[in-house]
């Protein structure tokens, strides 16, 4: 072997000592070494039915000096059963590429700025103290340890759960290029060796899948407008909130009133659309007042809440919790 093929195997055995689960890219590319279910043999370790990347993917010292003494592979890194979320923070590939509506604020030019205005809006700091790569095009691969018993999937961009702009998240079903890889644009750098912290609890709330709709059943009347007493008083007050936001807290004002009403609709007490639409009349003011605020932004922003309140529903009270609340509480005359 070379200095190029030994570099590799070498970067390959340091993942793996880490315990990362790592499998062959292709020579200089991030594209996986191995065959896809269409083209599987069905012998060796498939004879039992297509086993790909993820579930090749492996810590062995000895199956990794056979891979890598074939020829110079780059190292993929399987994000899921390693244990990892790596929060992907891309850079714009065209020269002259600017960020879309709903991102394009000043200072806002890259994946790296996009999750720190999300850490920001949020209230939270941006956890930059964890195990760091950068990549050959100048973006940034931030590895967290991931959380137990929650399976994360992987994230691209504002679809879904993602963050937002040039921020992508692999977790389950991804995988990330591993330091040391190489690329026609240059290598991947280890900059911050360092342990792998926990990814933060609001990340992991904010990346959690909501779950599945609640059954008409158990939901009320779609398109009605009658709700419980105490649903109509905290649709009324965190509407309140809102529309007394000041320039400066309308994002983290908005987000957490969503949030808010996101538990009573993950209760199935609220109607998404009816929730929707309330917190939308009451930040109108944001779009059409002196803030910059956009409506794409506002609207981003509630669904961005009310997804995070719905996986964590509000436990509903009883009839007589319910009248206690409306009515005061306190003990009986």
């Amino acid at each position: 072997m070379n200095g190029h093929a030994d570099s590799l195997l070498t970067a390959a055995l340091d993942a793996a000592a880490r315990g990362w689960h790592v499998f062959p890219l292709r020579a200089g590319s991030k594209i996986p070494a191995l065959h896809g279910h269409r083209g599987c043999p069905r012998t060796g370790p498939c004879r039992d039915g297509h086993r790909g990347w993820e579930q090749r993917a492996t810590t062995d010292p000895d199956r990794i000096c056979a891979a890598w003494s074939i020829r110079p592979f780059n190292i993929g890194v399987a994000t899921g059963p390693s244990g990892l979320v790596v929060v992907d923070l891309d850079v714009p590939k065209a020269a002259g590429e600017t960020a879309p509506d709903g991102w394009n604020q000043a200072g806002i030019t890259d994946g790296a700025d996009v999750f720190a205005a999300v850490c920001t809006d949020l209230g939270h700091p941006v956890p930059w103290d964890t195990l760091t790569v950068r990549t050959p095009s100048g973006g940034t691969h931030l590895y967290f340890a991931a959380p137990a018993g929650i399976e994360l999937r992987n994230t691209e961009g504002t679809t879904g759960t993602g963050l937002g702009w040039k921020v992508d998240t692999r977790a389950h079903g991804g995988y990330v290029v591993g330091p040391g890889s190489t690329t026609p644009a240059g290598i991947y750098r280890l900059i911050e060796d360092t342990t792998v912290a926990p990814l933060p609890n609001w990340l992991t709330t904010r990346l959690t899948p909501p779950p599945p709709p609640v059954p008409a059943t158990a939901a009320p009347t779609p398109g009605s407008t009658r709700l419980p007493a105490y649903v109509d008083a905290a649709v009324r007050g965190e509407c309140d909130h809102v529309t007394a936001a000041q320039p400066g807290n309308h994002g983290k004002t908005l987000f957490a009133a969503a949030v808010v009403l996101g538990g009573l609709v993950g209760a199935g007490a609220l109607p998404l659309a009816q929730a929707e639409n309330a917190l939308h009349t009451a930040a109108a003011h944001m779009i059409t007042g002196k803030c910059t605020c956009t409506d794409r932004e506002v609207r981003r922003t509630i669904t961005n809440g009310l997804r995070a309140g719905t996986t964590r529903p509000r436990t509903l009270p009883t009839t007589g919790q319910a009248q206690s609340a409306l009515w005061g509480g306190g003990a009986a005359a």
